[in-house]
This record gives structure tokens, sequence and C-alpha cells, in this order.
């Protein structure tokens, strides 16, 4: 008996922990990076960073820290690595962006951001990490990519498409029709 009692007083802490939870932001970020080579031996990162409130509360005093990226490799070259916003209210979405130059050839690993906020139930920060992004290959030789030739297009397209036009016309004409055989099947 003591210990259904228990064991009902455990189940009601959980489920009024989970009603009191329910009542909280909720801050899921995602991290994306593209690269570009504005010049040959120089590349550009542009980090972006997408960060949703998916909570039923506004989540205030909104810090975005994406210091992964080494000054000894990396150069900003607009925007700024960390961000603040007063709130995030639910359902609400932000973005913000840097770009980033480099002049140094090697992988890179970036580790995800870091996002603080405060919830006005709660006395300590809470802290949200966005998506990792996979490894960079920076400055890398990269294959040029391989691109539809249009001028082979122009070239042979009217040839392929009379020789195609050529073989269904023979395909057609060599090939019995459905309604000679039947015809066939009733004289006999």
């Amino acid at each position: 008996m003591a210990r259904s009692l228990a064991l009902v007083a455990i189940l009601l802490l959980g489920l009024a922990a989970a009603a009191s939870a329910s009542d909280a932001p909720f801050v899921v970020a995602h991290k994306k990076v593209s690269l570009s080579r504005p010049k040959p031996g120089v590349e550009r990162v542009a980090v972006s960073l997408d960060l949703y409130n998916q909570g039923s509360a506004t989540a205030y005093d909104v810090t975005i820290n994406d210091d992964s990226w080494p000054a000894e490799a990396f150069e900003l070259i607009t925007g700024e690595k960390s961000k603040t916003l007063e709130r995030l209210d639910p359902g609400s979405t932000v973005s913000h962006t840097f770009v980033l130059e480099t002049k140094t050839q090697g992988r890179f690993q970036g580790s995800p951001a870091v996002i603080k906020y405060r919830v006005p139930t709660k006395t300590a920060l809470q802290e949200a990490y966005s998506t990792p992004i996979f490894p960079l290959d920076i400055l890398a030789e990269r294959p040029p990519e391989k691109k539809f030739e249009w001028r082979l297009v122009a070239k042979y397209g009217s040839l392929v498409s009379v020789v195609s036009f050529v073989g269904v016309f023979i395909y057609l004409v060599a090939s019995p029709s459905k309604s000679s055989s039947k015809a066939s099947k009733k004289r006999r």
C-alpha cells in the first residue's frame, strides 16, 4: 500500500513538472554554411543561424554566440559572430548571418553555436545548441562540374529527332496490327 502511494506521488510530481515545462520556450537553432571563391586563393564562408521558438512561452535576453571560428584561420568580413535579442516570442523565427574569409587551406570542423536565454520562471540561464556542420574542405581542389552541353543539342538534335521518327515509322509499318490477327482467327 505504501509502495503504491509512493508511485502515485512520483507520478503526480512528474505530471506537474511536465505541465510546468509545457509553458516554457523551446529554442531550436539550425546552422548552415555555404562556401564561395571570389578570387583564386581566397574562400568565403557564409554562416547563417536560424532560431525558432517552438515553445509556448517567450524567451528573453537571447544571446547567440558562434565563436568556433579561430581568428588565425578566419577573418570576419561582414556581420558579427554573436548577437543579442531582447526576446523571442513563441512561434517566431530569427536569422543571424555573418561572412568569414580564409586564405589558409585545410579541413575545418566547426562546433555548434551556443544560444543562451532567460525564462521568467527560472533563475538560471537556459542553454541550447545549434545543429553541427559537416567538415569543410577550405580551398580544396574541386573537380569542375559536368554541365549539360547545349551546343551538342543544337548540333545533333535535329539529326537525332529525324532518326527517331524514321525508326518509329519503320516499327509501326513492320509490326503486325492487332485487328488483322483477330480477323485471321475468325476465318479459321
